[in-house]
C-alpha cells in the first residue's frame, strides 16, 4: 500500500498548521507536523526596551496563555536582581495562574479535544445535543476568566502584572465572591473527569522522557527544578546546557531537542506522572476513580488529565483566596544591574523558558523564548508515527482524523511556537 495523508490546516487548535505522512509498501516513511504561520518576532521586538516593559510584551504572545509569558518573563528578571517573591504577593501569582489553567484547560476539554472522542466535527454541534454539558464547559472558563480578569486588569493580555509584583492588589472583597464559584467549579470539574474518563481511548503508549518542574512542596506553577522521567534534575539556568532548538525546513517553529538528540515532552502529563505525590489526596482520589494510574503513558488520556489539573486548579485557587491578606505594597522596587536572567514556569501546555540578557541600564540586549508547543514537535511526530503505523487498516478518512487526534492531544500553539528571530529555511 502506497498513499499519502494531507491535512492542509488542522482544525481545534491554535494557529495555522498542517500534517503529511508519506505510506510506501505498507510503511510509514515520512511523517511531519507542518507548521507555516509566519515567525513574530517577538524576541526581536523586546531587544532594546527596558526591563520593565517586559510582561506587557510578552503578553501579547498568545491570548489563550499570557499569564505565563508574564510569568516567566518576570521570574527572569528578577533572576537578574536576585529577589525571589514570597508571601501573599507569590500567592497572588499563583491565584493568577490558577485562573489561566482553569480558562484554558475548560476551553481544549470541552471546545477542542472532546469533539473527537465524540465523533462532532466541533462543540457547537455537541451543543445541540448535548447543550448542558457545552454550557459547563463555557461556565468553568469563564470562571477561570474572571480570576485573570480581578487580578491582570483584563481578561485577555492582562495589564496588571510588573517585574517585582503587581501595579495593583485586590482587596479580600473583591476575591471572596469568587469563593462560591470555584466551588461549583470544582464540582463541574469532578464531572467533567467522569465525564471524560468514559471516552474510548486508542491505545498507544510510548517511552516517553516526560519533563517538567518539580517544587518540593506543591503541584508546579511557578519554581521549582527541572526535571524528567530519566533523571534529570537541573536548575533553572541550566537549561540551556541540556536542551537546544533546531530549524527544519517544513516548520516555521524551532523544534527542540535534548541536545543527547532525543525528544522530550512537557505538558500536562508529563506534570502529572513526575509530580502525582503533590496533588492533594482528593485530587489524587478523583484520578484513581476515572480509571486514571500515577503513572500514565497514553497521550489520548491527557484529557483526562486536563480534567484532573482543572480540579487541582479550581481547588488551590479556592484555597489562595481564602488564605489571602492584603500585602502593605503591590510590589518591590527592583533594578537588576547588568547581567543574564532565566526562569521556566508552566504554562497549561508545559514547561515555557524564558532568557533575558540586560545592561547596566535595564536595556534588553537579547532574550530567548521557547514555548512547550515547540518542545513538542518532535514527539507529536514520533506520536504520528506510531498511530499511522499502528492503524494503517483503517480508511483513509478515519486514520486522518485519528492522526489530527493525536495532535489535539497536546492542544498545540502553533501562533505562541511561530516567533523566533532568524530563518535558516533550506529547500530541498
Amino acid at each position: 500500500m502506497n498513499k499519502t495523508i494531507k491535512v492542509d490546516y488542522l482544525a481545534r487548535v491554535e494557529g495555522e498548521g498542517g500534517l503529511y505522512i508519506r505510506v510506501k509498501d505498507d510503511r510509514v516513511v515520512d511523517v511531519k507536523l507542518k507548521i507555516f504561520e509566519s515567525p513574530r518576532f517577538f524576541e526581536a521586538f523586546l531587544q532594546g526596551r527596558r526591563f520593565t516593559e517586559v510582561p506587557d510584551i510578552t503578553a501579547r504572545i498568545c491570548g489563550i496563555c499570557p499569564v505565563a509569558y508574564q510569568m516567566s518573563s518576570v521570574h527572569a528578571m528578577e533572576a537578574i536582581a536576585g529577589v525571589k517573591m514570597e508571601g501573599p504577593l507569590r500567592d497572588l501569582r499563583r491565584l493568577l495562574y490558577c485562573g489561566e489553567w482553569i480558562e484554558s484547560h475548560a476551553l481544549h476539554i470541552y471546545m477542542l479535544h472532546a469533539p473527537d472522542f465524540l465523533g462532532y466535527p466541533d462543540a457547537l454541534r455537541i451543543a445541540r445535543d448535548y447543550p448542558g454539558i457545552v454550557e459547563r464547559g463555557l461556565k468553568i472558563k469563564k470562571i477561570g476568566n474572571e480570576i485573570v480578569s480581578r487580578l491582570g486588569g483584563r481578561e485577555i493580555h492582562p495589564i496588571n502584572v510588573r517585574v517585582g509584583g503587581f501595579y495593583r492588589l485586590p482587596q479580600k472583597k473583591e476575591l471572596t465572591p469568587l469563593t462560591e464559584k470555584l466551588q461549583w467549579a470544582a464540582e463541574a470539574s469532578l464531572e467533567t473527569i467522569q465525564w471524560v474518563a468514559g471516552f474510548s481511548f486508542p491505545d498507544v503508549h510510548q517511552d516517553y522522557e516526560f519533563v517538567s518542574l518539580r517544587h518540593p512542596r506543591e503541584y508546579p506553577f511557578n519554581e521549582g527544578r527541572v526535571i524528567s522521567s530519566s533523571g534529570l534534575d537541573l536548575a533553572v539556568s541550566e537549561y540551556e546546557d541540556y536542551f537546544e532548538e533546531e530549524h527544519v525546513a517544513h516548520s516555521n517553529a524551532l523544534f527542540s531537542r535534548l541536545k543527547t538528540g532525543g525528544a522530550y515532552f512537557v505538558g500536562p502529563l508529563a506534570r502529572y506522572n513526575l509530580n502525582f505525590d503533590l496533588l492533594p489526596g482528593s485530587v489524587q482520589d478523583a484520578a484513581r476513580k476515572a480509571g486514571l494510574p500515577p503513572l500514565c503513558r497514553n497521550p489520548f488520556q491527557s484529557i483526562v488529565v486536563r480534567a484532573v489539573e482543572l480540579l487541582y486548579a479550581c481547588q488551590e485557587a479556592g484555597r489562595l483566596i481564602a488564605a489571602y491578606a492584603m500585602p502593605d505594597q503591590p510590589s518591590l522596587e527592583i533594578s537588576p544591574p547588568a547581567g543574564v536572567g532565566c526562569a521556566v514556569t508552566e504554562a497549561p501546555r508545559g514547561s515555557l523558558y524564558h532568557r533575558y540578557q540586560i545592561d547596566d541600564q535595564g536595556i534588553i540586549l537579547n532574550a530567548k523564548i521557547v514555548p512547550p508547543t515547540s518542545q513538542n514537535q518532535k514527539t507529536i511526530e514520533a506520536d504520528l508515527h506510531q498511530v499511522a503505523t499502528q492503524h494503517l487498516h483503517l480508511p483513509e478518512e478515519n486514520l486522518t482524523l485519528l492522526c489530527e487526534q493525536a495532535i489535539r492531544n497536546y492542544d498545540p500553539c502553533i501562533s505562541c511556537a511561530t516567533h523566533f528571530l532568524k530563518i535558516h529555511r533550506e529547500d530541498l
